[in-house]
This record gives structure tokens, C-alpha cells and sequence, in this order.
């Protein structure tokens, strides 16, 4: 009787397990996208006065497309999408340029900037044939501004709402640190859609920004001493403001932007270091902030979003006292990364740069070299160099929070 009772609960045993990994089988497909297609290239081509837009897919796509103006561009986000092509892609017809990446985690954007204002004649989706596999086209003609900005206004609730980081909520009590650890938050510039500056090496701003970010975070946590978060860990986008937003969420003690410059004078080499001003303290500073703040119009924001937030920063900015503790670390900073990389005659510089208006942390934007000189974007673009950015990044943070704790801070 015993052994009769021991084979049936064995037998209920293996059919429970049977039921729950079909289960887990079964929560395993619900949970996953509806499609993930790949996007195998983007072509153009002419007919009269229209240009035709093609998206080569893995399947059928189902592309949201709207228009910003100012200056003109057609935005395509495609859900549940990634980009699986190494063609260059050359812009044609009414398209002057083209950008794309990862916007947020679940969209993937094309950019397409206009050389005047144009609209969709038409778009629709097409089947494979012999020839091509699955396709999207979208053909746009030539208009007017007014017709334009009418189709701004008639496609906006097909943009979406960016909440990559609503899951982060601001909290004003992260700055009572555990343990005794200062917290660090890293931006590695630009991401998705938006490149940054391609320089003579063919690496892209982004790409190199993030190994720096990178190589600076895992040189922070070696000490033990620091929380360290990053604003982006891969190629996705985040709106300038948003990443003083994610430090602030964060409850960050000191935010670093880093970046990459570019010029058209190949002999320029060297980094410098940035606080925030309204007034630029020199006329390359004016054009580098012009440059960094355009970031959101490169990656196809529209800038009439702006919150109460934003608008109402510079009055914030009265807190002179964030503004005093930047310089001092930004000093600091100059000077350890003198001792390790070439740096500009004069490497301390103010801008008005939207990424470091956080009233209340401590930011500083790092431009680590220019990509425009072939034997400084081999540094910064080689794990040497980006060692020798984070030993120097973190000597600058030990240095200023040292003196912190010397004013009780």
C-alpha cells in the first residue's frame, strides 16, 4: 500500500511540473513584444517633385511618422524595433540628412531633416516579393510653411511621451548617504538618434563618451567610496534637461557631463572643463553651447514642451552657492587631467548649457578632447586614454569631497 501511494504522488508530482513549465512557457510569450522587427536599411529615391522613403524590415512594420518644424524635419518612431544594417545611408531629393537610434526603450527613431517644407503624399506597407522582403514607404511632396505647421499641429498626438525615467522619483533624502558613500551621477553625452560630432577616426561622439563614462564609473567603484549611476549605460536618448533630472532623482552630490569636441582646425587638440553661465566666457564657449543645447533638436524633440520646471531654472540659479561648489570642483578637475591628458591653454570655461542647470547639484561638463585631431581622438577613443580621463576624474572627486568634509559637508 505504502509503495502504491509513494508512485501516485510521484506521478502528481511530475504532472504539476509538466503544468508549470508550460505555465511559465505560456507567461514567457504574453510578456514578450507583439513583434521586434529588424530594420535591414533605409533608401530613397525621386519621381517629379516627390521623394519616396523606403524602410527595409525583417516583418511588417507599423512606423508612427510626425513633423517638426524648426527646422523642418519628418520623425519616424518605430515600436519594438532595431536597426540590423551596415549600409551608408545618403540622403536624397527633399531629405538633406538622416539620423537614427534607440530613443527610448522600446522606440526606435529615424530623423529626417528637410531641405524645405514637405509633407506625406502618401505612405503604406508592402509585401515581399522576389526582390525585397517586407517594406514601409512614405513619399513626401514639396508645400508651404503655412501647410507645414499645419501638419506639425495635426500629427502631434502621434509623438510620444518619454518615461524612461519616471520609474526614478526625485527623493531630497538621498543626500543622507548610507554607509558614508558619495553619490556620482556620469553622462555620457548624446545617444540614439542623436551621434554628436563624427570625427576623423570615424567613431561617433556617442560611442566614445560612453567607454569614458564607463571607464570612469568602474574607477569610482574600485575606491569603494562612491555610489556611481550613469545617465544612459547603451545608445538611447535622453532630452538635455532630462539628465540633470536623472541627477537630481538620484539625489546626486556632483554631476559630470562628458563630451567630445569638434572643430574645423585639425591642429586644435586638448580638453577643458565648463560651469554653467549665462554669459559665455569666450566665443568658443558661445559656439559650444550652441552646439550641446541643440542636442534635442538633432534627435527630433519638439522644444515647444518645456514645463514651468525649465522655465522658471535661472531664477533657481540665485542658489549661488551650487554654482560656487561647480568651479571649485571644476578647478580641481583641470588640474588632475593636466597631469594625464593634453589639455587647453585655457581649460576652465563658462557656458550656458542646458545639461548643468540642476539648482542644486554640483555640474560640470567635461569636453575630454576634440575628435577633429586624428592623434587626440585616437587617445580618447583607446582604453589607455579613457584610464587616464577616469584616474584624473577620480583624484579631482577624492580631492573635492575631501575638502567637503573639511567644511562639514
Amino acid at each position: 500500500m505504502q509503495i502504491i501511494v509513494q508512485k501516485t504522488l510521484m506521478k502528481l508530482m511530475l504532472v504539476c511540473t509538466r503544468i508549470c513549465l508550460r505555465l511559465c512557457v505560456i507567461l514567457w510569450v504574453c510578456a514578450a513584444p507583439a513583434y521586434s522587427a529588424d530594420l535591414e536599411g533605409i533608401r530613397f529615391g525621386e519621381n517629379s517633385d516627390h521623394t519616396r522613403i523606403v524602410i527595409d524590415a525583417s516583418q511588417a512594420i507599423k512606423p508612427r511618422t510626425f513633423m517638426l518644424a524648426d527646422p523642418y524635419r519628418l520623425v519616424t518612431d518605430l515600436p519594438q524595433a532595431t536597426w540590423n544594417s551596415k549600409q551608408d545611408v545618403k540622403a536624397l531629393g527633399l531629405v538633406s540628412g538622416i539620423r537614427h537610434g534607440l530613443f527610448t526603450g522600446d522606440i526606435y527613431r529615424l530623423v529626417l531633416d528637410l531641405k524645405s517644407p514637405a509633407v506625406m503624399a502618401s505612405s503604406f506597407a508592402l509585401a515581399p516579393n522576389g526582390r525585397y522582403g517586407h517594406r514601409y514607404v512614405i513619399d513626401i511632396k514639396p508645400t508651404s510653411r503655412q501647410s507645414f505647421l499645419a501638419e506639425v499641429q495635426k500629427t502631434r498626438p502621434l509623438r510620444p511621451v518619454s518615461t524612461e525615467t519616471a520609474s526614478v522619483p526625485f527623493n531630497p533624502e538621498a543626500k543622507k548617504r548610507v554607509g558614508g558613500k558619495r553619490v556620482i551621477v556620469l553622462d555620457a553625452g548624446h545617444g540614439g538618434p542623436d551621434p554628436g560630432n563624427l570625427g576623423v577616426i570615424g567613431v561617433h561622439e556617442k560611442v566614445i563618451t560612453l567607454k569614458i563614462a564607463r571607464a570612469v564609473r568602474d574607477e569610482l567603484q574600485r575606491t569603494g567610496r562612491y555610489d556611481v549611476y550613469l545617465t544612459r549605460d547603451r545608445d538611447i536618448f535622453h532630452k538635455v534637461r532630462e539628465r540633470f533630472r536623472i541627477a537630481r532623482r538620484r539625489g546626486a552630490e556632483l554631476f559630470i557631463s562628458i563630451h567630445a569636441d569638434a572643430i574645423n582646425k585639425p591642429s586644435v587638440k586638448g580638453g577643458s572643463v565648463y560651469n554653467l553661465s549665462e554669459t559665455a566666457s569666450d566665443k568658443e564657449a558661445a559656439r559650444l553651447a550652441v552646439r550641446e543645447n541643440k542636442s534635442d533638436v538633432i534627435a527630433g524633440v519638439n522644444l515647444e514642451e518645456a514645463d514651468d520646471e525649465v522655465s522658471g531654472i535661472l531664477i533657481e540659479l540665485a542658489q549661488r552657492e551650487t554654482m560656487n561648489y561647480s568651479a571649485q570642483f571644476a578647478e580641481i578637475l583641470v588640474g588632475e587631467l593636466k597631469r594625464e591628458i593634453p589639455m587647453l591653454r585655457r581649460a576652465h570655461r563658462f557656458a550656458n548649457l542646458g545639461m548643468l542647470k540642476a539648482p542644486d547639484v554640483p555640474s560640470v561638463l567635461l569636453e575630454a578632447g576634440y575628435l577633429t585631431n586624428k592623434k587626440n581622438a585616437r587617445l580618447l577613443n583607446s582604453k589607455d586614454g579613457q584610464k587616464r580621463i577616469a584616474r584624473a576624474v577620480r583624484r579631482a572627486i577624492d580631492r573635492y569631497f575631501n575638502q567637503m568634509a573639511a567644511l562639514g559637508r
